[in-house]
């Protein structure tokens, strides 16, 4: 006689996950919170799911940038100067860099031009290693000024202080011009640029914007131009425009707004970016890009540096200044997400 279900006792497997069931609850909780609308699927990707195991810590790999070999496509943009925060923040950045093998940009290092006072919050090079690209940060307008005094030797002093493989400048036109105290551009800055190429041309130079990118004829003045990089700075990230506006009287503010949100995406960057590869050809002599500018998630890393047709890293700013200004664990735990993220990109995502 066989017996029914009701007279069965079911003994509970030991070795069974003991989470199962609270786990199960959840699914069934979340279910309907969990549903993805069609318009909210990312379409950038194939998702390939069937192609690859998940990826081991590390499965990253290393490549060549700016001379220098880093383990992380991820690019730490420039973003502090002289603040309290600054020594905290430089610091905690580096020793990231150096642990995850990413590079570095310093925020503006104005100061250090006429003195030593704030070299310790910028003197990271012992933190972030020799091995790693390292570049301090100085406005077009300091240069202009610099130049026009015969002084481009604090530029070198600076670079020696700093134990930096390079300079990146800033050109900031609109920043300059909203700002109450900004400077004037006497000359276009492409003719600055130029013009310490000719004067230092052993000088390792970055050239980046401050937030609202560059359209198609300046990316191309750059590119023809022996620089080390161009980094985007693109519209949808910090806009310094926009910032100092906010700092203007309600009149200014009125009247500039709408001038605070010209500018160029990341993406657009790319394409116009690829364009200028495919034009210019052996006189593109400039050949590796810092995206940067909007970029939220590594999953936007991941598809701009990947639909880039040159060497690229891409950047953030504000993601890393968030978890930066405490203790360092909470950005080693911001920064390893990033990295995961991007090992699990590489491994089953592929690029439209």
């Amino acid at each position: 006689m066989f017996a029914t279900m009701d007279h069965l006792e079911i003994k509970p497997n030991q070795s069974d996950d003991p989470t199962a069931a609270a786990r199960k609850r959840d699914h069934i909780e979340m279910a309907f919170r969990s549903q993805v609308a069609h318009g909210e699927v990312d379409a950038r990707f194939h998702y390939e799911p069937l192609l690859s195991a998940h990826p081991k810590p590390g499965s990253l790999s290393p490549f060549s940038f700016l001379g220098k070999t880093l383990r992380t496509p991820l690019w730490v943009s420039s973003m502090t100067g002289g603040t309290d925060w600054a020594h905290t923040i430089n610091h905690n950045l580096a020793r990231a860099c150096a642990e995850f093998g990413m590079g570095m940009g310093l925020g503006s290092c104005r100061s250090l031009l006429f003195s030593d006072d704030t070299l310790e919050d910028f003197a990271v090079r012992h933190l972030i290693g020799d091995d790693l690209p390292l570049y301090a940060n100085l406005g077009i307008a300091q240069l202009e000024q610099l130049i026009d005094k015969q002084e481009l030797r604090r530029v070198t002093t600076m670079l020696e202080k700093l134990q930096a493989d390079g300079l990146i400048i800033h050109v900031n036109p609109l920043q300059e011009w909203l700002q109450p105290e900004g400077d004037r551009f006497l000359r276009p800055p492409l003719d600055t640029i130029e013009t310490i190429l000719e004067q230092m041309p052993m000088l390792k130079i970055i050239v980046k914007e401050v937030g609202q990118g560059m359209g198609y004829e300046s990316l191309k003045a750059l590119f023809q131009l022996p620089l080390q990089a161009v980094d985007f700075a693109a519209s949808g990230g910090t806009n310094f425009a926009k910032l100092e506006l906010l700092r203007s009287d309600k009149t200014n503010q009125e009247i500039y707004q709408q001038l605070a949100q010209v500018g160029h995406t990341a993406a657009e960057m790319v394409d116009f970016t690829n364009q200028i590869k495919a034009e210019l050809g052996d006189k593109m002599l400039c050949q590796q890009v810092i995206i940067s500018g909007g970029i939220t998630s590594f999953l936007d890393g991941y598809y701009l540096t990947n639909k880039l047709h040159l060497p690229s890293v891409y950047g953030q700013a504000s993601g890393f200044l968030k978890h930066a200004r405490g203790e360092y664990e909470e950005l080693r735990e911001y920064v390893a997400a990033q990295v995961w993220g991007l090992e699990l990109a590489a491994a089953f995502l592929k690029i439209k």
